[in-house]
């Protein structure tokens, strides 16, 4: 028997990788699988879905601005028309099932659904949800929750639990395929992946700078993604250059095999989204994180606090973080093996390794009215 589903979700890779993670997972396990990703032209996952060989149909949607403005006109009326379009795509591919894993997109996409009563499940992935969720679950027959704290905010009935999608496909990847030597470090010495996201962080790069000199020194090993921008900016590029020739430091503009990379890394600095915390916990690795503070209510500060209360990550603040606290930080665990393997084990049982099986039952819980 065919399983039909649509998946909408976009903007972000947060909102897209654990879609593909799971439309990676349930084809293991429902061979007939057919799948339609419903997204934007804008969005990163106009690029991203169709390399990986998913059938892919946009619609034109926009964000609300959060203060009064003429433009939440043209949104409204751009969001009717993108539900008009939703249900046309719905009709043709019938679907068994639709989910929204956030982003604007996933809105008409998931009402359309509602409104034509085809079972729907919202999966969000942060600890404190965003708008488009937070809509949606007045109409979705499940939310999927990647968080226990964002419980909260949702329906109770409603509500499970499930985890991140891409924490089962990381810790499903359980050999090490000795990656580092790719970027011309040691595969045998303690290495820590700094990274500021897919676009880079100026102040993690400004401390980063700062911190390079004694960095060099250590004898652990530093892997760094600095951001395309911030790689090639005469600010910082002649910086990198310099200490780019040093045996035990590595910057690139992007990690592109990131799980991989992960796989073989033993302590992380980045910020603090949410698919990236459903990584390292899916692997068991210390953090440090340093939540964004440019995002939606704030919501990777709450990511990171749910870590950090549960001693499975070291939390600085965006506007306190200095060379020397990045520093002083990796030191504080990769110079202390009782530090590390006590962080390991938190982070390892904060961690959701069967978070694709979980979401597969409530999929299958809905389709059966349960």
């Amino acid at each position: 028997m065919t399983m039909k589903i649509i998946v909408s979700g976009g903007g972000t890779g947060g909102h897209i990788y654990p879609a593909l993670s799971f439309i990676k997972f349930l084809k293991t396990v429902e061979p007939n699988l057919s799948v339609l990703y419903i997204g934007t032209e804008k969005g990163l996952e106009s690029t991203i879905v169709p390399e990986n060989g998913i059938p892919f149909k946009t619609v034109d949607v926009q964000g609300f601005k959060r203060s009064l403005s003429p433009e939440n006109v043209k949104t409204v009326y751009k969001f009717m028309k993108s539900v008009s379009d939703a249900k046309k795509m719905i009709k043709d591919f019938k679907p068994d099932i639709v989910i929204g894993t956030g982003g604007y997109v996933a809105g008409p996409v998931v009402y359309a659904a509602a409104k034509l009563k085809i079972p729907t499940i919202v999966h969000e992935q942060n600890s404190i949800p965003g708008i488009t969720n937070k809509f949606l679950s007045r109409y979705a027959t499940r939310v999927a929750l990647a968080f226990q704290e964002a419980g909260e905010f949702f329906p109770p009935k409603k509500t499970s639990f499930t985890g991140n999608p891409r924490a089962q496909e990381v810790a499903d990847l359980t050999e090490s395929g000795n990656v580092l030597s790719d970027y011309g470090l040691a595969t045998n010495k303690k290495t820590i992946v700094i990274f500021g996201g897919s676009r880079g962080a100026l102040k993690i790069n400004t401390a980063v700078i700062e911190a390079l000199p004694e960095l060099a020194k250590k004898t652990y090993q530093i892997l760094y993604a600095s951001g395309e921008i911030y790689f090639n900016d005469p600010e910082f590029s002649e910086m990198f250059k310099t200490y780019n020739k040093e045996k035990n430091i590595k910057i690139v503009p992007y990690i592109k095999n990131m799980v991989e990379v992960l796989n073989d890394a033993d302590l992380i600095l980045s910020r603090a989204g949410a698919t990236t915390l459903a990584e390292i916990t899916a692997l068991g690795l210390p953090s440090i994180l340093v939540p964004s503070p440019y995002v939606t209510a704030d919501h990777q500060t709450k990511n990171a606090e749910a870590l950090e209360n549960a001693g499975a990550a070291i939390r600085i603040k965006n506007d306190t973080l200095t060379g020397e606290r990045i520093v002083n930080a990796i030191d504080s665990l990769l110079l202390d093996d009782v530090t590390y393997r006590q962080m390991a084990e938190n982070a390892l049982r904060e961690g959701v390794p069967d978070a694709s099986q979980r979401l597969y039952q409530l999929v299958k819980d809905v389709l059966h009215g349960r």
